[in-house]
């Protein structure tokens, strides 16, 4: 079982978190599974980027993005070149840190 390590966030995590992952599950899943609770607007289905996250150690192992998740990333607020949409992320056996930043863009929730 992978080990994931969830860095420090002021509101989500505030003392970050490590706890031994499922192999074959969403990023998301393993995350909202132990209590962190990353925004998903679009219920896992590939349509927004309230779940990205960057990977800052074992990115490589994750499954690989799609072009779809490649398209969406490119509106994700704090994007770098380990950003993920957790949601579409398939962990592996190997050890994870990650990052969730620190805002989200969430139409969804955007007053008019």
């Amino acid at each position: 079982m992978p080990e994931i390590v969830v860095l420090p966030h002021p509101e989500i995590c505030p003392d970050g978190l490590a706890f031994e992952g499922e192999k074959g599950k969403s990023l998301l899943d393993n995350l909202l599974e132990h209590g962190i609770e990353v925004e998903h607007a679009c219920e896992k289905s590939c349509a927004c980027t309230t779940c990205h996250v960057i990977v800052r150690e074992g990115g490589p192992t994750l499954s690989p993005s799609t072009e779809d998740e490649d398209d969406l990333l490119d509106r994700a607020w704090g994007l770098t070149p380990q950003s993920r949409l957790s949601c579409q992320a398939i962990v592996d056996d190997d050890r994870l840190v990650v990052e969730i930043p620190r805002y989200t863009i969430n139409y969804a929730k955007e007053r008019k």
